[in-house]
């Protein structure tokens, strides 16, 4: 016990920011220190429950610690939105938070995940939630510490909606006597909840995407890849929250849960596999409608080539026809023209078969160039 104490005062030292030193005193009156920032900006609501009732509202984090100390058998309830990072270190000195939870929670941006450090266990999940307006789905990240008498959360996006979850744990009193456990369920099964309307409206974006992709619109190759995006997204937020949940069920002998507690936290696990299903289910549609796209494009690309090309070879068939008759017209012009130049020693002019053997010659070079085409196929 003294060497636990002694930790705990070291992590504290540590976590402690340092204090100023104060100014030198003078007969001078000194100007007034500017005011630094409240930690309330970032304290979200914090509470004081005592046998699943709440006793207090603390305004601030130093109220909350000094009430939690007075009331041994009190559980603390502290939700952050994005706090600030000496607020974090006073959480994790008050608390003995572990420095890498703590660190994780400063620098957001984590996996889902679930870690047991000594009494504390630290849960990173990610919350989403379906913007209709925007048609895509839009990700929160959420850091939840479950200590002996505290739960802190701690909120990276809008998502989720914790007071509704406070609310409802408060009108449950006997849910909320079962201590921080009965939190981390309540919001294990908010997040999850949460997942229903995206996964619907996810589902109405497919079906108009098949509805797009048969109807040969330009701009649905854009909107799968952006939906396919978003179900990676979706992936990383609920597959890793299966295994946490087969690991809480797992430890509920060792730890002694409750079991209406036990019964609850399976009930969310089952959802969370329907769910992740779900997603799997939803990306592999979108490989195979996106594969569908392309051989469709393709198709309709092959289908305008051939248009093309067929539209190429009549063109060539119609100026081979008119080079035909250009050139059997040519022939009865070149006669023409040679003897209507005006030479006075040409034999022909004084000849009498001139004129019909010149219409003859004629007649004879047209009549054989028009079979010589016709045989060809040019006519």
């Amino acid at each position: 016990m003294a060497a636990d104490n002694a930790r705990k005062s070291v992590w504290r030292r540590a976590l402690t920011p340092p204090q100023p030193p104060s100014p030198p005193t003078t007969g001078q009156p000194t100007d007034p220190a500017p005011a630094e920032p409240t930690e309330v900006a970032s304290v979200v609501q914090a509470a004081l429950y005592r046998d699943g009732v709440r006793v207090s509202s603390p305004a601030t984090l130093a109220d909350t610690f000094r009430e939690l100390r007075e009331e041994p058998s009190g559980m603390a309830w502290i939700g952050l939105a994005r706090p600030t990072e000496g607020e974090l270190l006073s959480l994790a000195a008050e608390f003995d938070l572990h420095p890498l939870a703590v660190e994780d929670a400063m620098e957001a941006h984590q996996r889902p995940k679930l870690e047991r450090y000594g009494d504390t266990l630290f849960v990173v999940l990610r919350a989403a939630r379906y913007l209709d307006a925007l048609e895509e789905v839009d990700f929160g990240e959420l850091h939840v510490f479950v200590g002996p008498d505290f739960v802190i959360t701690v909120r990276h996006g809008a998502a989720p909606d914790l007071s509704a979850v406070r609310h409802r744990m408060e009108e449950s009193t006997e849910l909320l006597k079962l201590g921080p456990e009965a939190v981390l369920y309540a919001i294990l099964d908010a997040v999850v909840d949460g997942y229903a309307p995206v996964v619907a409206g996810v589902q109405n974006d497919i079906d108009e995407i098949e509805t797009e992709v048969f109807r040969g619109d330009p701009e649905v190759s854009r909107r799968i890849y952006e939906l396919s995006r978003e179900m990676v997204e979706f992936q990383r937020a609920t597959r890793p929250l299966v295994g946490m949940l087969h690991g809480l069920i797992a430890g509920f002998s060792k730890y002694g849960t409750d079991d209406e507690l036990q019964r609850y936290l399976r009930d969310v696990a089952d959802h969370v596999t329907h769910t992740s299903e779900r997603v799997d289910g939803f990306r592999q549609a979108l490989t195979d409608i996106l594969t569908v796209n392309a051989t469709l494009v393709t198709q309709q690309q092959n289908a305008e080539m051939r248009a093309l090309a067929q539209a190429g070879f009549e063109q060539n068939e119609e100026i081979k026809r008119i080079s035909s008759w250009a050139a059997i017209l040519f022939a009865p012009t070149l006669v023409g023209t040679i003897y209507g130049m005006n030479f006075q020693h040409m034999p022909e002019l004084s000849w009498t078969f001139g004129y019909p053997f010149a219409i003859g010659l004629m007649g004879v070079v047209c009549f054989s160039l028009y079979l010589i085409f016709k045989r060809r196929g040019w006519l």
